[in-house]
């Protein structure tokens, strides 16, 4: 079995997207993860995480060898648009020779794969990063229905909202307004977790950040895979 390696860019508050990619990624495949200093949720500390911290975590990372490097800050990656994200993401490639995954992009591709086209967002954000988020996605032609946020600017206290909350929060948000998808945000929330339980309550598909950049990841890796790998990740192919 040939031992895969993936790098996640990861706040370093973040304390749910490591968790998720163990997870859910196929056997054989392991974590190598370079924080990126941040503890508020909020534009002003994401830009100096990207000014200041970004690079010097991906040199970092880079030294493990990784296959892949995801990029894993969904309102990071929407902060200056769908273009500086694409440039990121390619100056990262070149930092570091690596292919590399933003969660944004994988997002709207997850979104496109499920035939989305009219979307109802629920985030964890304050409405200024709401306001990113919903731009990525209109950007790329996707309608944003609705866009509803919890106001947590603490990023640790992000990983504390439990499933249950996020499932009840979102139906309620987003139950009276006529989409054909939801997008739960952020690659700090516990969304994989409340994915079923929400598709159920909305009868629509359910896309999640860190379950759209899992889908992505795999599918980059599945050409140098080992035998059995489909190159997908079946909690995602099932709605989640």
């Amino acid at each position: 079995m040939v031992r895969r390696r993936v790098g996640l860019l990861v706040p370093s508050s973040n304390t749910v997207m490591e968790v998720d990619f163990q997870r859910h990624l196929p056997a054989g495949t392991t974590i190598h993860t370079g924080r990126m200093y941040l503890e508020e949720t909020t534009p002003e500390a994401e830009a100096e995480m990207l000014d200041v911290h970004t690079f010097p975590a991906a040199r970092g990372v880079a030294t493990a060898r990784p296959h892949v490097i995801v990029f894993g800050c969904t309102s990071a990656g929407a902060l200056r648009g769908n273009d500086y994200d694409a440039e990121l993401c390619r100056r990262i490639g070149a930092e570091t020779s690596t292919e590399v995954v933003s969660v944004i992009a994988s997002v709207r591709a997850a979104i496109r794969r499920r035939g989305g086209t009219r979307v109802g967002v629920f985030t964890p954000y304050v409405d200024a990063l709401n306001r990113k988020i919903a731009a990525s996605l209109e950007d790329d032609g996707l309608e944003v229905a609705a866009v509803f946020g919890m106001g947590i600017t603490e990023n640790f206290a992000i990983a504390e909202v439990p499933p249950e909350e996020i499932t009840d929060r979102a139906a309620a948000a987003l139950g009276s307004t006529a989409i054909d998808l939801a997008f739960l945000s952020c690659t700090n929330l516990r969304a994989a977790d409340a994915a079923a339980d929400l598709e159920s309550r909305l009868g629509t598909p359910v896309v999640t950040s860190n379950l759209a950049a899992l889908e992505e990841t795999v599918r980059r890796l599945d050409a140098g895979a080992q035998p059995g790998w489909t190159g997908r990740v079946a909690a995602v192919d099932g709605g989640r």
